[in-house]
Formats: C-alpha cells, structure tokens, sequence
C-alpha cells in the first residue's frame, strides 16, 4: 500500500506560523490560530498513532503543534503586557498623544 499525507498535516503547520505571527497583533489572533493548531495537530497526531506506516508527513504535525504552543505562550505573554500598559496609562490616554507622553513622563519620574 501506498503512503499518504497525513490529514491536515500541513493546516497544522501553517496555523502554527500563523499563532506565532499573529500573537504580534496584540496577543488574540496568536492565541486563537495556535488553539487551532494544537487541536488539529492532535487530531492528526492519533490519526498517526493508529497506523504510522501509512502516513507521511509527521513532521509538519509535530512542528505545528510546537509552534502552536509557543503562539499560545507567547500570545498570552503580548496580551497581559497589553492589558497591564492600558491599566498603567490608562484607557483615555491612548487615544490622545498629548496625555499618553503626559502619563508616561509621569511613569519615568517615579
């Protein structure tokens, strides 16, 4: 018998880069692509369990799957650091120049 891709190998994949480059976007699309990664990595990845010298392509689910961990990680991290700069200048600051610079003279001076 012939082998074949594995199912959504490469969907894992490319959710992963997806995850980690989208956690530069303000953490949320970082953390939604790489939940989706994770679960379709583990999807495939008990696919593969069952009969793994049927399939190719392992490796894109497992490179996937780290990856997605990582734009979870790091999607999380970008996120709190948001929500901790808008709860330390504060919500109205960011959308006038002159009181976020006012704020953050204020923050350097402590």
């Amino acid at each position: 018998m012939e082998k074949q891709m594995l199912p959504n190998a490469t969907l894992a994949l490319v959710m992963g880069i997806l995850s980690i480059v989208g956690c530069c976007c303000y953490g949320l699309p970082g953390i939604i692509f790489g939940v989706v990664a994770l679960i379709i990595s583990l999807k495939s990845e008990k696919i593969y369990k069952q009969n793994p010298e049927d399939y190719l392509g392992y490796g894109n689910v497992k490179a996937g799957k780290i990856m997605g961990i990582v734009g979870i990680v790091l999607g999380v991290l970008f996120a709190a650091y948001m929500v901790w700069i808008v709860s330390m200048i504060g919500w109205d600051a960011l959308g006038d120049p002159e009181l976020m610079m006012e704020r953050a003279r204020e923050m350097q001076n402590q």
